[in-house]
């Protein structure tokens, strides 16, 4: 492997190169060591954006490029190995099959290899599926490449896609799928031959599935009841700062209180010494 990085960050690059430089497992492909390929740290989202000329988004972690064997890489993020695994999937995959593959499979088939769908995905999906903002599979390949917060569900979306892929053939794998992919058949003729399904009848079958895995109580259940806990508390210490706004600004200013509401008072602070003379008898 090449690495190519800014001097402040070589080191780095060459410490992550190393670590993902063995065997890692691969969906219907097997355990395999990727082929040689390069390796580009960029400083940030501008610098990636610029060595990319543009290819990768403003919220995008990292770009493949398969044909060169590149991958360009953001060292401000965390998670930098999975994100490069991530990555790596995409040029082992596209190494094995050379045939045209939507791009919800492709980012799918990256996201499962990588291990990204996790408990975070996990409740963006519940809250999707709640919202009932799941998407077909050809308004998902556009969803996967629009704004941050609609790629962040499409690569979860993908995922549980390519994952009712495999587990449709009785071997529950992707091996059969892939193997007439690699033979270089359409993938829609290959989806058929080794699940059984045309791409309509999968997508219909894939929906169902996520309403009947994912939901609301399967989000609140997954973690949801606290985020809304969360945001109540949020949204109740908003209130209360907006309420007391006026009277923390008087205080700033001059110390002159408005009177709170049936107390009587002024709430001021006297200006000088009291007199402790007054109502003695």
């Amino acid at each position: 492997m090449t690495v190519v990085a800014p001097p402040a960050y070589r080191a780095r690059a060459v410490a992550l190169a190393e670590r993902v430089d063995g065997p890692m497992d691969f969906p219907g492909l097997g355990r395999l060591t990727a082929e040689p390929f390069v390796l580009v740290l960029a400083e940030d989202s501008l610098a990636l954006a610029r060595l990319s000329r543009g290819r990768a988004p403003g919220w995008g972690a990292a770009v493949a490029f398969p044909r060169a064997r590149t991958v360009m890489l953001r060292a401000d993020l965390p998670n930098l190995e999975r994100t490069l695994h991530h990555e790596i999937a995409h040029l082992t995959l596209r190494a094995a099959v050379r045939t045209y593959l939507p791009l919800w499979f492709d980012e799918g088939y990256a996201t499962l290899a990588a291990g990204e769908l996790d408990g975070m995905m996990q409740l963006e999906l519940n809250l999707a599926v709640a919202l009932g903002r799941v998407p077909g599979l050809r308004e998902l390949d556009g969803r996967l490449r629009g704004s941050a917060s609609d790629a962040s569900t499409a690569y979860a979306l993908a995922a549980t896609a390519v994952a009712e892929l495999m587990r449709r053939p009785p071997d529950r794998d992707l091996r059969a799928l892939l193997a007439r992919l690699r033979a270089g058949e359409p993938f829609a003729l290959a989806l058929e031959s080794a699940v059984g399904l045309s791409e309509d009848r999968f997508e219909v079958l894939w929906r169902k599935g996520l309403r009947r895995r994912y939901g609301l109580i399967t989000w609140l259940a997954a973690g949801g009841f606290w985020l809304l806990v969360a945001l109540s508390v949020f949204i109740i210490t908003w209130y209360k700062r907006e309420r007391d706004r006026p009277r923390r600004a008087a205080l700033d200013v001059d110390w002159n209180l408005p009177p709170a509401e049936g107390d009587g008072t002024s709430g001021s602070i006297p200006d000088g010494p009291v007199d402790q003379s007054k109502g003695e008898r």
